[in-house]
């Protein structure tokens, strides 16, 4: 019965630090406003094609080097913020974070492409699944760790969930990125990444044998399906 209860537990800690940790973390460690009623209006109007609801907006500044802090945003590539665009929490308690540059900076079509990408991920429970996936794995570690299971058939049996959980979570990614493309465009999507990347400095990657063991596929790929199905419909 301790035995049982100490599995339980490890899984259920790691799922609430994966679903309840960001929003913890962004909550004592970010600098935080909250909107006026015309940045409200805005991200209300930004949010509605792609049917994002949550129950708390918190924005972050951002100075002209991209950083976190207060002052304009540069319009130049160097100088831009990093437009984030992120969900976090449980059912219930979802809180929409946003750097101020996303209001200020970005083309309407852009914004509204985030904003879709996050609905996404929140109506698929993208980040659900992935805590209970952590927690999963790691009370099957824990398992072996402690000699509950023989070492063998227990790492085997970690190895085995772990890659399960891994390509589950791809498919629940490009499922939330199909539900954004069919309420914004898929072209819209797929531009918004882009133009975030471009902003960022960073080139969008495709997968290898390497991103086999990541969650959350690599963006040149989601940007590619996008690409794809948008051609579809054509």
């Amino acid at each position: 019965m301790i035995s049982v209860a100490l599995l339980v537990g490890v899984a259920v800690v790691a799922a609430l630090a994966v679903s309840v940790g960001p929003l913890y973390a962004a909550d004592r460690f970010r600098d935080l406003r909250e909107p006026t009623e015309a940045e409200r209006e805005q991200i209300a109007a930004l949010a509605e094609a792609g049917g994002l609801d949550v129950d708390r907006i918190a924005i972050e500044s951002v100075d002209g080097d991209g950083a976190s802090g207060g002052g304009a945003v540069g319009d130049d590539d160097s100088a831009a913020g990093p437009a984030e665009v992120g969900v976090r929490g449980p059912p219930r308690r979802r809180v929409l974070f946003l750097t101020e540059d996303v209001l200020t900076d970005l083309d309407e079509d852009v914004a509204v492409g985030l904003f879709a990408a996050e609905a996404g991920r929140v109506t698929t429970y993208y980040t659900e699944f992935r805590a209970v996936a952590v927690g999963g794995v790691l009370a099957l570690l824990t398992a072996v760790v402690t000699t509950l299971v023989p070492f063998g058939s227990g790492f085997a049996a970690v190895v085995a969930v772990g890659l399960v959980s891994f390509w589950a979570g791809r498919r629940v990614q490009y499922a939330a990125d199909a539900r954004a493309a069919d309420a914004v465009g898929a072209d819209r999507v797929a531009d918004a990444f882009e133009r975030v990347a471009e902003r960022r400095g960073i080139e969008p990657e495709t997968g290898d044998w390497s991103t086999w063991f990541e969650v959350q596929p690599p963006l040149g790929d989601r940007i590619a399906r996008l690409r794809e199905r948008s051609a579809e419909s054509e």
